[in-house]
């Protein structure tokens, strides 16, 4: 069985999508597109722009976010924004994805097409946060998908009980199967660690849900403004594995994994990839996975078939185990660099250093154990 450990579905740009009003989704997806390391440019000629400036302020109050008649281009698929009368724009999104919409059909046609049996949704933000939506999904192709609850990290501390009936109407109504930490907005709200202090009753809440945990880790409170490319921030990032070694400890029977890998471009060098030695640490607790998702990480920089990261693959099994591992792609945003079989490819074709049995784990055999499939 082939699973994709992450891939999304989300309605349109200019849907509320969860949110109280289709404005309030669409300042998460300003501020997102703001934050986010794909080029922008001038929509005339399309030479290179700069998009400084989308990503200021929190997105719950879009007074704070520049006014740049930030819009949604439903026709092409893409977001707008004009500064000194001059229209912008950037590929955070995939082309071709009209209304800024991926639907479960459009999901299970490239499923279809590449082979892929199963999938687990994930969620974000600037994608929205609607669990009915989540769970229709699902209940189209139960067979094929499974769905991770959303949490609005940024109101866990002033919000904790509300925020906890939201998840557990998710998990226990709404049939959804995990659950997705990412600690970007939460720093939004607090610098402070997320792993205890005013967020230990919604751990408490969310661990007794006995669902798996998936956790999106950056470089600690500066990624909350952006600041997760660069080899100086390496520190950042292993001060965020031990916050996460520090909750481990506290609930040290959660089944968890942390989405996309490590922050891939923080280490990346001239050569390819050079990770610390302490980034395997985490892994002591051997109900720690990790994503395999490095296309839609660092495909602008290096092409198919990933040479440059498959030494990073082989040490991953090494370190870890192809047990532990389980391939993901980020569908649709992985295509803004290769195909959905590519995505397969890179790892079944050209990293002759797996065996049957590593490529058997990694592709599927991981993801169905920690989903229970």
């Amino acid at each position: 069985m082939i699973i994709d450990s992450h891939a999304y579905c989300f309605q349109p740009g200019t849907h509320s999508a969860g949110f109280s009003t289709p404005a309030e989704h669409l300042a998460w997806i300003q501020t997102a597109q703001g934050l986010h390391h794909q080029p922008a440019w001038r929509v005339n000629d399309r030479t290179p722009a700069s998009s400084a400036g989308l990503g200021e302020g929190h997105p719950n109050d879009s007074s704070n976010l520049p006014d740049v008649d930030f819009r949604i281009d439903d026709e092409r698929g893409r977001v707008v924004w004009t500064i000194d009368g001059e229209d912008r724009s950037k590929q955070f999104y995939p082309p071709n994805l009209r209304n800024l919409e991926y639907t479960p059909h459009s999901l299970i046609a490239e499923m279809d097409y590449a082979g892929v049996d199963h999938a687990l949704l994930h969620t974000n933000p600037m994608l929205g946060r609607d669990t009915t939506f989540l769970a229709e999904c699902v209940q189209h192709y139960p067979d094929r998908l499974h769905s991770m609850a959303p949490v609005d990290e940024w109101r866990i501390i002033d919000e904790t009980d509300q925020v906890v009936a939201e998840l557990q109407q998710a998990i226990v109504e709404r049939g959804l199967h995990a659950i997705k930490f990412n600690t970007r907005p939460a720093y939004q709200r607090s610098p402070q660690a997320w792993d205890d202090g005013p967020y230990r009753l919604f751990w408490q809440a969310a661990t007794a849900l006995h669902v798996p945990i998936f956790f999106t880790l950056g470089t600690g409170p500066g990624s909350a403004a952006g600041a997760t490319s660069g080899r100086e921030n390496i520190q950042g990032c292993l001060d965020e594995q031990q916050t996460l070694i520090n909750w481990m400890q506290r609930y040290p029977d959660t089944v968890c994994s942390l989405t996309h890998g490590f922050p891939w471009r923080v280490f990346l060098t001239d050569d390819g990839i050079e990770l610390p030695n302490d980034i395997w640490t985490p892994f002591e607790n051997p109900k720690l996975s990790l994503e395999v998702c490095f296309p839609v990480r660092i495909g602008d920089l290096f092409d198919f078939p990933y040479r440059e990261a498959q030494p990073t693959l082989k040490l991953m099994v090494e370190q870890i185990g192809a047990d532990r591992l389980l391939w993901g792609t980020d569908m649709p945003f992985q295509n803004r660099f290769c195909t959905y079989r590519q995505s397969r490819q890179w790892i079944e074709k050209y990293c002759d250093f797996l065996s049957s049995d590593d490529l058997a784990q990694v592709m599927g055999g991981t993801a169905r154990r920690i989903l229970n499939l």
